[in-house]
């Protein structure tokens, strides 16, 4: 056999923080010495990777919330990842792989959303890597049959999953391919759970790379699988574990991906994850079926984003605030269709969401994007039609970002500022139709109760409005 391989991902995201009505990031006190979170995990985790050069020699995924931080905040980091993707091989290998844009759980989502989050989230990757990329890597590595035919129709080639993913309970260590319909495939690396949950959760284990390669993950890649073959084993671990989480850990990250000359030889090789899951000399992937609707990080598939889930104690806040920003989101998008119906030159208001990622991520202003979709020679009052329902489309979904459902109590800031996206949302949209969509989500949000205080889910929206200095809802 070829030597063993060793694919060492890191998953690298930050939610969005910034006030969706006035597009600023507040400062956090909890955050000092430095002004917010963003800037502090910036310089503890984002910063020393991109500098050290490990990141070249690692595989990773950037999220497209934080890449637009740092693109505003922090430039200088985000060519650092930029460079490290060209020095990792580019166009055929490099370490980068896309990331589903709002960090949203896809198998929840209605298929156009999904599409969009994908669209979105490749769109930013080749903005800010100026390549189109091999993977993907989704939010809380959750999927289903659906979510992964979308990626493949457009254009992705593989992914990272958990090994309780796997329809199985036998994995090799190699990549596997997935049949997800109408005769496409997508590749998939299963990362190892023991040498992962070590990198994450034990410290004691990772604080010498050398004693960790030598003696947790040489043993492992030392014999041929049963075809003959090299294995290959994937590491996969949050990217803010390496200096954020576990401090100087982005040293370790350096050492085990790029040992210091000299170093004795280790018997592996460490390679990217694009690497794996091309298939080699035109052979196809061994065949291998999911588990639908699972994930990386509960192990009773998605409940942990939309259910009661035993992995938090009580969770009974989660269903009825989904439901509720659900019906808000069709209420939204019925009168998104209803309200662009008449506009000449408009051919598919789905297709124009899809477009909008350009002003997100600020390459094109609101207007000349509106202008690009009708006709150049469109009336001024279309354009800004289109432009303000597109932007209701932004936060809508926002609204759906995971880390409002991740914890075990709604009164968190994660949960406020979803609530705050549906509140941007909602309130472009009874302005322009004279809806009063954002009165039925109140009453919504009245069903769901805060496990720690007893607050109504429509008194924790009023609070987080009025901490961004926005008027509450009439009662």
């Amino acid at each position: 056999m070829t030597r063993g391989r060793l694919v060492v991902h890191a998953h690298f995201y930050q939610p969005t923080r910034v006030d969706p009505f006035t597009g600023e990031l507040p400062a956090d006190v909890a955050a000092a010495p430095y002004r917010d979170w963003n800037a502090r995990i910036t310089a503890e985790c984002y910063r020393p990777n991109a500098e050290h050069g490990s990141l070249a020699r690692a595989s990773w995924d950037l999220g497209p919330t934080l890449s637009h931080y740092l693109a505003d905040n922090a430039p200088d980091v985000l060519a650092g990842f930029a460079r490290a993707d060209r020095l990792g091989g580019g166009e055929n290998d490099g370490p980068a792989i896309a990331q589903a844009f709002h960090h949203s759980i896809l198998p929840y989502a209605p298929l156009h959303d999904r599409r969009t989050e994908i669209r979105w989230g490749l769109r930013d990757f080749e903005a800010r890597f100026g390549r189109m990329p091999t993977a993907i890597w989704f939010p809380e590595t959750a999927v289903d049959l659906s979510t992964l035919r979308v990626a493949a129709e457009e254009g992705v080639a593989g992914t990272v999953l958990a090994p309780w993913q796997a329809d199985t309970p036998h994995l090799e260590a190699r990549a596997y391919r997935v049949d997800v319909g109408q005769g496409r495939h997508i590749a998939v690396a299963f990362y190892d759970g023991d040498l992962s949950g070590s990198v994450s959760f034990n410290a004691a284990l990772t604080s010498d790379a050398e004693a960790f390669a030598r003696d947790r993950v040489a043993p492992r890649l030392a014999s041929p699988l049963a075809d003959g073959s090299a294995p290959t084993i994937v590491i996969a671990s949050d990217g803010e574990l390496y200096g954020h989480h576990q401090r100087y850990r982005d040293m370790f990250l350096q050492a085990l991906v790029d040992p210091a000359p000299g170093t004795p030889d280790r018997g592996f090789d460490v390679v990217t994850l694009a690497s794996l899951l091309r298939e080699p000399g035109g052979r196809p992937h061994r065949e291998i079926r999911i588990r639908e609707r699972t994930s990386w990080s509960c192990h009773h598939g998605v409940l942990r984003w939309g259910a009661e889930c035993p992995d938090v104690p009580d969770g009974r806040w989660k269903t009825p605030l989904r439901g509720a920003l659900d019906r808000l989101a069709g209420a939204i998008d019925t009168v998104t269709e209803a309200f662009t119906a008449d506009l000449p030159g408009l051919d598919d208001i789905w297709r124009a969401r899809d477009g909008y990622v350009d002003v997100v991520i600020g390459l094109v202003a609101p207007e000349d994007y509106a202008a690009a979709c009708l006709g150049p020679h469109s009336p001024a009052d279309d354009r800004r039609r289109l432009a303000a329902i597109l932007e209701a489309q932004r936060w809508r979904l926002a609204m759906f970002a995971s880390d409002g459902w991740f914890w075990d109590d709604p009164i968190r800031p994660e949960t406020a500022q979803n609530l705050l996206a549906a509140a941007r949302a909602v309130r472009i949209v009874d302005r322009l139709a004279g809806t009063n969509l954002e009165g039925r989500l109140v009453d919504d949000l009245s069903v769901l109760r805060s496990p720690a205080v007893g607050s109504d889910g429509a008194t924790i929206y009023r609070h987080a409005l009025v901490a961004v200095g926005q008027p509450p809802p009439g009662r």
